[in-house]
């Protein structure tokens, strides 16, 4: 009765590869807008519909969004924000890719890559005027096809798609605030980004099994749970924003199982004998039935 395995350290290697590189891209995002660990860089002018850092100009949705970011900096602290956003991330493209591999997606998109053989564009970006049920703005898709910003495209849409999805699975794809999506990763369509390790670190059948997300969590959480430990070794508490970090564990699917047939499983075969029922239950331990006097 033993469990097709799982590649378990080709998804240590993929969430430690995609966790690092995400937060590295988080925080070079926020350095663009000027939000650095020690220091917010003032707005050297600003207008009605436009702001100036530097030498960079940025339009009133940015403006915008860069409020909320400050904001967020200053209440929750530069780390922690950073810490928020790259989980926000790296959770969305496992499901994305989860949802790929498996044909869940609408209309089966393609988000990371495609369904011809040795074609590296996304099928998402290809066939971008394609996505009606995204309810997309076609003059922005062709004006950014027509202009060669791919990389604008591309995250266009895939913020289209999250809060596509958001409508149907609000617990899994949560709404995309304004400071999440300004930190949106760059460069993504380059050869050498995150895209390539979410299509190549983990073995395309290995994403075929739910459980694959629950290993994955456990191994993103690994390091910070790791610290949580040597700091109670040192006497400190632990924060109300690790307490999670330190406390859930994933429980494979053998072991949900085996807990369910032996406990709700067992009661109801005592009170609805069922051979073909039990025979499905590949955990159930029979028991001895003895009298009471023996027990």
């Amino acid at each position: 009765m033993t469990q097709p395995s799982m590649d378990k350290a080709s998804i240590i290697e993929f969430s430690n590869t995609v966790r690092d590189r995400l937060y590295e891209e988080t925080k070079n995002r926020a350095a663009n807008y000027g939000i650095f660990p020690d220091k917010i860089q003032d707005v050297d002018k600003e207008f009605e519909d436009s702001i100036v850092i530097g030498a960079m100009v940025f339009n009133r949705k940015i403006k915008r969004q860069r409020e909320q970011l400050v904001r967020e900096v200053r209440e929750k602290g530069y780390d922690q924000l950073i810490d928020e956003v790259t989980y926000t991330w790296f959770n969305r493209f496992v499901a994305l890719k989860f949802m790929e591999v498996n044909g869940y997606l609408p209309g089966n998109v393609k988000v990371f890559s495609s369904n011809e053989v040795g074609k590296t564009e996304p099928d998402i970006l290809s066939k971008s005027l394609k996505l009606d049920f995204l309810n997309i703005d076609r003059n922005a898709v062709i004006d950014l096809k027509s202009a060669g910003k791919d990389e604008e495209l591309y995250k266009y849409l895939t913020l289209s798609l999250c809060n596509y999805l958001n409508k149907i699975m609000p617990f899994l794809f949560e709404n995309i605030e304004d400071h999440t999506e300004l930190l949106f990763p760059d460069k993504l369509l380059h050869t050498d980004s995150i895209l390539r390790d979410i299509n190549s670190i983990i073995k395309e059948e290995d994403w075929k099994e739910v459980e694959v997300i629950g290993w994955i969590y456990q191994d993103y959480i690994n390091p910070r749970k790791d610290k949580v430990f040597a700091d109670l070794k040192k006497n400190i508490k632990i924060s109300k924003e690790n307490i999670p970090a330190a406390t859930q564990l994933f429980t494979p699917k053998w072991i949900v199982k085996y807990l369910v047939e032996n406990s709700v499983g067992r009661l109801w075969l005592e009170s609805n004998p069922n051979k073909d029922l039990q025979a499905k239950f590949r955990y159930f331990i029979e028991q001895e039935t003895r009298p009471c006097w023996q027990r």
